[in-house]
């Protein structure tokens, strides 16, 4: 039986995932762009949180807010620099997809300068960082396992107020759905691109500040991590941003606590192998129902378990 403080962290771990996911879906939905340099996004966040705990003091927690806002501008400044002139240019969708990739080495070398810095300036040991030290503890589990739960639940309640009630919400809406005939509506698709970019930027960011206190940082922990980002979109669906947060819980939970299990009958030597989890995620669903967790129609399944629930009572 797996003990409860390693189900807690498993929680917290698919939490930062379905944050970092509903940020690749965002600016795929709005850009048509995978973007991998959602990997050292992911990487700067982390950093940011640990840099201003180590330099600053206090807790890490004081400190997401500013790694969703850094990252942010970060994705705000990738999308003015990069990919809206591409598009502008009317790149393909693999073009804005590679482009993601030159980017995603260009962060990762500022990220190993900036671990020198802290090294060499702070004499900090910056490639390898551990802030669960730094972390509370409620009923004996870990304090990030409530947190994260409630940055989440907080996630979907202002994304879905600020798409449904909001006029930008609506425009963005608008956007994802014809942004030539939003054009003519008087919406400028641009804004809502630079928009897109910042949100899914910063949901990368705070993922990242939240897996700095369940998994250990260094400067390639995006990379290492990138498949199982990847993979909780594409099993939430990448037309879907509550069902990206549904994705990433789920494979969260199954690459966590499955390695955890897997080790235990089979051990240690699979812990190696534990990538493939996503990935045969990810396999399964783009064979099976490719929209993904998202595209699937659950007021209709609802109303069959009910239906079928009141056969059964009469």
């Amino acid at each position: 039986m797996l003990p409860p403080v390693a189900v807690a962290k498993a929680v917290a771990y698919a939490d930062s995932l379905a944050l970092m996911a509903a940020g690749i879906t965002l600016i795929y939905m709005c850009t048509r762009t995978f973007n991998f340099a959602h990997a050292s996004f992911v990487t700067w966040g982390l950093y940011i949180a640990y840099a201003m705990t180590a330099l600053v003091g206090g807790t890490p927690y004081y400190y997401l807010p500013l790694s969703f806002l850094f990252v942010g501008g970060l994705g705000l400044a990738v999308y003015l620099l990069v990919i809206g002139p591409l598009m502008r240019r009317g790149a393909s969708p693999t073009t804005l997809m590679m482009s993601t990739l030159g980017v995603d080495l260009v962060l990762l070398s500022t990220i190993q300068m900036f671990t020198d810095f802290l090294t060499r300036t702070y004499k900090l040991y910056a490639r390898r960082v551990v802030l669960e030290v730094y972390d509370f503890s409620i009923f004996g589990l870990p304090g990030i396992t409530f947190i994260s739960l409630i940055i989440v639940v907080a996630l979907i309640a202002v994304l879905h107020w600020f798409m449904v009630k909001t006029k930008f919400g609506t425009a963005m809406r608008a956007t994802i759905e014809n942004p030539d005939l939003s054009s003519i509506l008087g919406i400028n698709p641009n804004v809502v691109y630079m928009a897109s970019w910042f949100i899914g930027g910063g949901l990368a960011g705070l993922g990242g500040g939240i897996a700095s206190l369940v998994i250990t940082g260094d400067p390639t922990v995006g990379s290492r991590i990138v498949v199982s980002m990847f993979a909780s979109s594409i099993v939430g669906g990448l037309y879907s941003i509550y069902g990206s947060v549904l994705g990433g819980l789920l494979v969260g939970l199954t690459e966590y606590l499955g390695i955890m299990v897997l080790s235990m009958q089979l051990g240690g030597w699979i812990l190696t192998y534990r990538p493939v989890i996503p990935l045969i995620s990810m396999a399964v669903t783009l064979l099976i129902y490719p929209r993904g967790l998202g595209g699937i129609n659950w007021g209709k399944i609802l109303l069959k378990v009910r239906s079928l629930g009141g056969k059964s009572w009469s």
